[in-house]
């Protein structure tokens, strides 16, 4: 078994997929003060993710610098000296840590880290951001299954304070030290959950909004009035609904789909017509301007 000091700690990362949730954990690492690299499939891509984050880190400086203008700019250009794109796959395998953010795909999944298995040096560690898929098949493939976890950010990633480092049973405990320091020194709290469905927050909060949509095709109760009582009974800041606009309903029906998929007699993964209809009309949530809502072109419910 290949051993890392415990007290280590990952001088460079990668980031292979720099949309939503690379971009943003490349983000907040950079900001960290470690060097990342984002890899990319072209140069569109590259020059998308770059100017996403270059606007996340103006709304951040915007605060930090009381809206001083020379100010501002000092700091984005400042943390954007920690961050490279490339689209060598060679270039970005040469790090200390690579944390995957691609597609929700296990084929994808697959396909990729059975490359970069071969082009990583032994040293690097693998981490998914998977939100659905399991941990210990992803790294299946991979000849380094002591050094392949799981680092679960949240969206938006700049905002939302936890990660949960998800640990197989062949996961090194050095590694997994690793993996909750690195979570700690770009400003996040991590959880640690064991490999399974869902892992903490989505096993618990999935079945909880397709509830809810089972409620309202049930006749229970309204959308409004589901979202209302959740909010004032439970001081949720959103209701299930306005949550599920917000995730992307087309995410929810995704992970309910590839769950029910593998165990078809549970109750809780059952899929909703409710929800298949409103994804076969193209209403995915605030994204399109529509779901279980309409927005305006703010993403402000319209009333």
């Amino acid at each position: 078994m290949f051993r890392l000091s415990q007290t280590s700690l990952f001088s460079k990362i990668s980031v292979w997929g720099g949309g939503t949730m690379g971009g943003g954990i490349a983000q907040i690492t950079a900001q960290a003060g470690i060097p990342a690299t984002i890899l990319e499939v072209s140069q569109d891509r590259i020059d998308f993710s770059r100017k996403q984050i270059e606007g996340s880190l103006a709304r951040v400086a915007k605060k930090k610098c009381d809206g001083d203008a020379t100010k501002m700019k000092a700091y984005v250009d400042g943390i954007m000296k920690n961050l490279t794109w490339t689209t060598d796959e060679k270039q970005a395998a040469d790090t200390d840590l690579i944390v995957e953010a691609v597609i929700e795909d296990i084929k994808v999944k697959h396909d990729l880290f059975a490359r970069v298995d071969k082009l990583a040096p032994k040293k690097t560690v693998f981490a998914s951001n998977t939100s659905s898929l399991g941990i210990a098949d992803i790294a299946s493939v991979t000849g380094r299954k002591d050094r392949f976890g799981g680092l679960h950010f949240f969206s938006p990633v700049p905002m939302m304070k936890l990660v949960e480092v998800v640990r197989t049973e062949e996961l090194s405990p050095e590694v997994l030290a690793q993996l909750k320091d690195f979570a700690t020194k770009v400003g996040k709290v991590p959880v640690v959950t064991k490999d399974s469905m869902g892992f903490i927050v989505n096993r618990l909060l999935v079945p909880y909004q397709m509830e809810a949509i089972r409620l309202v095709e049930r006749g229970v109760a309204s959308i409004p009035d589901v979202d209302t009582a959740m909010k004032l009974g439970c001081g949720y800041p959103m209701g299930p609904f306005e949550l599920c606009d917000s995730v992307g309903c087309d995410i929810i029906k995704f992970v309910i789909d590839g769950w029910h998929k593998q165990y078809p007699e549970e109750p809780l993964f059952k899929p909703s017509k409710l929800l298949d209809d409103l994804i076969a009309q193209g209403k995915l949530g605030k994204k399109t301007g529509e779901g279980f809502y309409k927005y305006d072109s703010k993403g402000k419910k319209i009333e």
